[in-house]
């Protein structure tokens, strides 16, 4: 039994420590063309090598960005946009939407004593056949003369405002497709609607649509991923840009 031993670490030891880093090679990130940044970061995979083939391990990957770098706007740099590679073109990875979250920091800064805090979350489906969760949050507040330290809500009141979260949520990923939910939630308005709808039953403040899941895509397809790439990319050319750039700024302007 030793000679065989003997042999096997011998053999062990003839192969070469190779670098990893010398079968990999790098893929750009192309995000979609409604935010303003589209080389959004790069991505890296072993090389293709008999039926591995690269593409086919790079679809499916979700990538974390903040909305700052990807629309060179500070004022969102609480937003976390998840982005999935759909497919691989070339060097290209083209990505599509996979969710949206806020920062920890942020969520953190919000909380505090002496309120309560309202949450709901509802599954819509968009015309274009994607099913997304969607979370809100918001907080009452003080009214403007109100000597109270506390001010919290009877549960009553907290299951009116749900219910006006839910039809707000409902209502805004129904009536388009995904495209436009998306941007509606990048401008970041819904918060401030939902407030206004809620001020009636009790004043509440901080409002937001705290985290965006994709729960179910619908078949794979080139051409309308191409339209996420494609369609407003042809209109930067014309002077069309400008304004869905004025509609993002108003979004963020409207937040400060």
């Amino acid at each position: 039994g030793k000679n065989k031993r003997l042999t096997k670490s011998k053999k062990g030891s003839k192969k070469k420590a190779v670098d990893p880093f010398q079968k990999k090679e790098w893929y750009k990130l192309i995000a979609p063309s409604i935010f303003s940044e589209k080389n959004c970061g790069k991505t890296i995979i072993t090389k293709t090598q008999g039926t591995k083939i690269a593409s086919d391990y790079l679809k499916g990957r979700v990538v974390e960005l903040s909305l700052a770098d990807l629309n060179n706007n500070e004022a969102m740099s609480f937003r976390k946009i998840k982005l999935c590679i759909e497919d691989v073109q070339g060097f290209n990875c083209l990505l599509n939407f996979h969710g949206m979250d806020m920062t920890r920091d942020k969520l953190c800064s919000l909380i505090k004593k002496k309120q309560s805090i309202i949450e709901a979350n509802v599954d819509c489906r968009t015309t274009d056949g994607y099913i997304v969760r969607m979370f809100c949050i918001a907080f009452t507040k003080k009214q403007d003369d109100q000597i109270k330290e506390t001010c919290y809500a009877k549960s009553a009141k907290m299951k009116q405002i749900r219910a006006k979260m839910v039809s707000t949520m409902s209502t805004l990923a129904g009536k388009g497709d995904l495209k436009a939910l998306v941007k509606a939630l990048i401008s970041g308005t819904t918060g401030e609607e939902i407030e206004r709808e809620a001020s009636s039953i009790f004043p509440i403040k901080d409002c937001y649509i705290r985290k965006v899941k994709v729960i179910k895509k619908p078949k794979f397809d080139v051409t309308a991923l191409m339209e996420w790439h494609t369609d407003d990319g042809q209109d930067v050319g014309a002077n069309v840009t400008p304004a869905i750039v004025e509609e993002n700024v108003a979004g963020s302007g409207g937040r400060l």
